[in-house]
């Protein structure tokens, strides 16, 4: 197998985090859902090009189409990325941004335990890998009286954001399957324009109806705004394309790299500091990761 999608996935973990900081930056003053806007909205113009661009190259790939179960699963997981998002940035402005980018890492498990529910065979490794993070998960969130990670409510956002991050995954490989099944790269591109036209609508009504001071403060900082979409694009680009190239389960172990990468802007930019029970926490949540995408195969 060649091993061109290694860099891809490391290349998009850097950009994830990078869009993560851009968007926590605009929490305090778009909230929570006009920050997680920013990150659908400023980057669906370069999804349009990079779809344009795949379609020159390999040309639309739509006569396997499946338009019952892409309307299904397209809309599905784009609403379960926005809970996911806003949840991620939620638990980060309760704990810290490294500890939430952390939780992120709980989407796998949860997808491990999900498919374990629905009669899949879990191998003793991935098991293992289960039970460690859920230790790693208790080590970060258990109260101690201080704001930062041990708070339950970062707890909480996180649980829920590793889980709406699993089940948009899924989703979001159904609806690509649906487009095309032997040409996953168009099928990709084409899935995150749909997905983040929906996102972008859907979360600006919202917006307009409930919180119009966010939504004007997100568009007012357009430079950040800007560079959260491209980030975000980047990022997603970067993870469907090296699935297209390699089984997720390796995808999905070699992009835990994010978690270093969210500990080091933490601190270089938003000046924060993991304890040392936080930096134990994180290191079995990793862990755990890892073993739970060895074991899947």
């Amino acid at each position: 197998m060649p091993l061109v999608w290694v860099p891809i996935v490391v290349l998009g973990a850097a950009f994830q985090t990078a869009r993560n900081a851009l968007q926590r930056s605009l929490v305090d003053t778009a909230g929570p859902w006009g920050a997680t806007l920013v990150r659908f909205l400023f980057g669906l113009p370069f999804a349009v090009i990079w779809l344009a661009g795949v379609t020159l190259m390999f040309g639309p790939a739509t006569e396997d189409f499946h338009p019952v179960a892409f309307a299904i699963a397209a809309p599905a997981g784009a609403l379960a990325q926005i809970i996911a998002t806003g949840a991620l940035l939620q638990s980060m402005r309760a704990s810290n941004f490294a500890v939430g980018a952390f939780y992120q890492q709980l989407s796998l498990p949860f997808t491990a335990v999900v498919g374990f529910a629905l009669g899949d065979t879990l191998g003793a490794l991935a098991l293992a890998g289960v039970a460690v993070t859920t230790v790693g998960l208790l080590v970060l969130s258990w109260p101690a009286g201080e704001r930062g990670s041990g708070s339950w409510t970062a707890a909480r956002y996180g649980l829920l954001a590793g889980a709406a991050f699993g089940f948009s995954g899924n989703s979001f490989r159904e609806a690509s399957h649906a487009i095309s099944a032997d040409h996953p790269v168009f099928a990709a591109a084409a899935t995150l324009v749909v997905v983040q036209a929906l996102q972008s609508a859907g979360l600006t009504l919202f917006l307009l109806a409930t919180n119009r001071p966010g939504l004007t403060a997100a568009l007012g900082a357009w430079r950040v705004s800007l560079g959260a979409g491209f980030c975000g694009w980047a990022a997603s680009a970067c993870a469907f394309t090296s699935l297209a190239l390699a089984p997720a389960a390796l995808v999905r172990t070699v992009a835990v790299v994010d978690m270093p990468f969210a500990a080091i802007a933490g601190r270089r930019f938003l000046v924060e500091r993991l304890t040392q029970r936080q930096i134990v926490g994180a290191l079995l949540i990793g862990a755990g990761v890892v073993a739970c995408a060895l074991g899947s195969f």
